[in-house]
């Protein structure tokens, strides 16, 4: 299936461009480019670019007549930011930037002059001569080592190291000089200076101000702290002439995602709350523009008990629209740009809608479902009602058998439970067929009605099961309280929730066999998916990708160690009930459940030793075991062939244990 990245219409809204990419089980022959379709859906795409390396950060001029993009093509060692022609019938890209460190996420300026981007450069490094200077010096070293002096060292699948994303600005003209704006600031040189996300995926989030003569960015000063205390993300302010950055924000809150209404006389942002808490709204925030610095904000969504995903502005600028999780759904939502109440725009009961963008009036996103891959559309705004204008994959998803999904409630420890079933092809309700019980990460996040790649359900379903979606606490899409009632009880009471849906299931719908029963999961599901192992006998099998299985040394050896204190009530060493209570490798004398466990070698989330230490349990104990490890895998296990075979696996292993589907 192709994969596309978010829509980016027009300043009009008369075209679009999104990037698609074509995978490939031979990684040589992935392809990625850029295509434009017609907002209103008169003609198909047309491939804009054709390249060997692919595109990514399009962006328009407020024109409407160039594009910018990152990319690295021809000589390039590293990407760059390159522009291209839109009023010229097949003109070609010209590269504008030609740092050594490389250029990302480009924007223009309001009048189009000036491009707008982030390199990543060694700290204290004046201009791009020194940062060559630095890079020749390290690959000179004699020796190869990681020195730190706070946490964090590692995100997801990179060891960190000293560099730091920063801000520049250059004329959008080829030949020009870049500008860091973050170079000899007081800011950038302090130890907590960070993006959003590690070294690998730090992001500033960069936008230009109405008049283009400053930079609104988002970074956060104290990640040299997230050992033990909540890294925290403040809006700034810099000028694009140089000086000092100025704090737009202060206090407790985190703040990113900052976009200026139409007429630009308001600041917007996502605002999450940091109360020393494991799971926060993201709700929006706005601010009168020019901003004070440390002025408290309206937060227009503060009624609104769900997370706001991705947002923009009628042409006007009196209305937001905006998307949020709901039940399984993402759907489409409204309210004034000045807050109120947050209303639905239509009745969404399938799929999710994800990257929204508004331009000239017009709504675009992707829409996907668990039965449609992602294509492009474009949404009434008064409605809701959507128009497809991509067809990528509709051909290829038509010839399968893909059943819509199930949904159904139950009601455990209190509290309303929603799970969803999906169905093999050729299904007949007066068979019976085994359940798989698959269970979600996060905890934060939730089975949506959608297609997806790590556990794509009708896949998974294929050889003949039915596989069981449950939101148990600690799921988004059901409000902040639903998500929070995890803390202190990260895995018994889910699992119980989800022992009760399965129960449920069974005595709803005759075709399940209740005799053949298997459950798995990833990362915070293969955290359950081993607290079933030391809990329950109830299912033939077990498969743990990621799983965690001792919550001590979890703490100890990921990348992100802070709210796991929080969820445990405070550190190891106080002797919290937690900690050894919900851990499952304390009660390893009752693992007999034979499991499947895989693994990627390169992942620092739950790193490698919690797969090893289970392992050695199941071993120790006899239980019929398989281990894979991935070399090249990360949390994720990402390469075609890699996923095929993890795919083949699993499926293999719950024919062994389950018998014929």
């Amino acid at each position: 299936m192709r994969r596309l990245d978010a829509p980016m219409p027009s300043p009009d809204g008369k075209w679009v461009i999104v990037s698609v990419t074509e995978p490939s089980y031979d990684e040589t022959a992935s392809v990625s480019d850029l295509w434009i379709v017609p907002g209103d859906g008169s003609a198909p795409p047309r491939r804009l670019t054709n390249t060997k390396g692919g595109e990514s950060g399009v962006t328009w001029s407020a024109d409407g007549k160039r594009i910018a993009f990152s990319a690295k093509r021809d000589n390039d060692e590293v990407a760059q930011i390159y522009t291209l022609d839109m009023t010229a019938a097949g003109g070609e890209a010209v590269r504008v930037t030609s740092l050594s460190t490389g250029a990302f996420s480009p924007k223009f300026s309001p009048d189009g002059r000036w491009i707008l981007f982030q390199s990543s450069v060694f700290p204290g490094a004046a201009d791009d001569d020194a940062n060559k200077n630095m890079a020749a010096e390290r690959k000179a070293r004699k020796y190869k080592a990681r020195v730190y002096e706070s946490f964090p060292i590692r995100n997801w699948d990179k060891w960190l190291d000293d560099t730091q994303r920063h801000v520049f600005v250059q004329a959008a003209t080829p030949g020009s000089v870049a500008r860091d704006l973050l170079a000899g600031t007081g800011l950038g040189a302090m130890p907590g200076f960070s993006g959003v996300g590690g070294n690998a995926g730090q992001d500033l989030q960069p936008v230009w101000t109405p008049d283009g003569r400053a930079v609104v960015f988002t970074a956060s000063t104290n990640r040299n702290e997230a050992a033990f205390r909540e890294t925290r993300y403040d809006l700034w302010q810099v000028a694009v002439q140089g000086g000092q950055p100025v704090a737009l924000t202060k206090g407790p809150h985190s703040y990113a995602k900052p976009q200026f209404r139409p007429d630009g006389k308001a600041l917007y942002a996502g605002q999450e709350r940091s109360e020393n808490k494991i799971y926060s709204l993201e709700r929006l925030a706005m601010w009168p523009w020019p901003a004070q610095p440390g002025a408290a904000p309206v937060v227009v969504t503060e009624s609104f008990d769900r997370s706001v995903g991705t947002y923009g502005f009628s042409k006007d600028g009196s209305k937001l629209f905006l998307t949020a999780e709901e039940a399984t759904n993402e759907k489409l939502y409204t309210t004034a740009s000045s807050g109120g109440s947050v209303k639905a725009v239509g009745d969404l009961r399938v799929g999710c809608y994800s990257s929204l963008t508004v331009a000239g009036g017009q709504l675009y996103a992707n829409f996907d479902s668990a039965t449609h891959p992602p294509e492009v559309v474009r949404i009434e705004p008064s409605t809701g009602e959507w128009k497809r204008l991509t067809m990528f994959n509709v051909e290829r998803a038509a010839a399968l058998d893909l059943a819509p999904v199930r949904h159904f409630e139950t009601t455990s420890r209190g509290k309303k439970i929603h799970s969803m079933i999906a169905l093999p092809p050729a299904f007949d309700e007066k068979k019976k067929y085994p359940l798989f019980v698959v269970i979600h990460g996060g905890p934060h996040s939730m089975w949506r009605d959608q297609w997806v790649t790590r556990w794509n359900y009708h896949l998974l379903a294929k050889p003949g099961y039915i596989v069981l979606l449950t939101d148990y606490t600690g799921s988004t899409g059901y409000g902040e309280k639903f998500a929070i009632d995890i803390t202190g009880d990260p895995l018994r009471g889910p699992a119980q929730e989800i022992l009760d849906a399965a129960d449920d299931a069974i005595r709803r719908f005759p075709f399940i066999d209740s005799t053949r029963q298997a459950a798995g999961g990833a990362s915070y599901g293969g955290h359950l998916a081993n607290w079933l192992q030391a809990t329950t006998t109830r299912f033939k099998c077990l498969v743990s990708h990621a799983g965690l299985v001792d919550l001590g040394s979890q703490w100890g050896t990921s990348d992100s160690i802070y709210h796991r204190e929080l969820n445990a009530g405070g550190p190891l060493w106080e002797g919290g009930k937690i900690w050894t209570d919900q851990s499952p490798i304390h009660y390893a004398a009752k693992f007999k459940t034979p499991m499947l466990v895989t693994v990627g070698e390169n992942d620092f989330r739950v790193p490698i030793n919690q797969s090893l230490e289970n392992w050695a349990v199941l071993q120790r104990m006899k239980v019929p075991s398989k281990l894979i490890v991935f070399p090249d895998a990360n949390h994720w296990i990402l390469k075609g062939e890699d996923s095929r075979f993890f795919y083949s696996e699993v499926q293999a292993w719950l024919a062994k244990w389950l018998g014929k589907a």
